[in-house]
């Protein structure tokens, strides 16, 4: 996956206590939106499933979460809704490959920061990281 790089000079304002989380089976997208989140002063890591994430140490020191919505075994909806079972306020933003409005809608009425369909610009995605940061904050 290409991300544009025409994106905002914003990387002097963001400070690298920020961890990024992306949770993709695809390895291809992982090492792109990892890079690129590094590339603009965020930590990064990342997961190829939802199980992983869940089960590593990271999950409390997320700030973000991107996660894809079409994965095997547990889908990005199903994480997200084991998140807000167990009161989790990280916030979300889902990617996709193939958007189905009806996808679209529950993910953002169980409180989805934004709901992007891949490929998408880095501008947007950058601005989905500060409105779910900001939410974060006002939480």
């Amino acid at each position: 996956m290409k991300i544009a790089t025409s994106f905002k000079a914003v990387t002097d304002a963001i400070p690298t206590t920020i961890l990024v989380t992306i949770v993709d089976d695809d390895e291809s997208v992982r090492d792109a939106l990892k890079g690129f989140m590094q590339s603009v002063g965020f930590a990064a890591q990342s997961f190829s499933s939802a199980e992983d994430f869940l089960g590593s140490d990271t999950l409390d020191k997320t700030s973000c979460l991107i996660v894809d919505v079409h994965m095997p075994v547990m889908t990005g909806l199903e994480l997200q809704c084991r998140l807000s079972n167990n009161q989790s306020r990280i916030p979300m933003i889902f990617i996709t490959a193939r958007d189905d409005p009806a996808t679209r809608a529950q993910a953002l009425k169980a409180g989805a920061v934004d709901f992007l369909q891949k490929p998408f610009a880095g501008d947007t995605l950058l601005d989905a990281i500060h409105a779910a940061l900001d939410n974060k904050r006002d939480t």
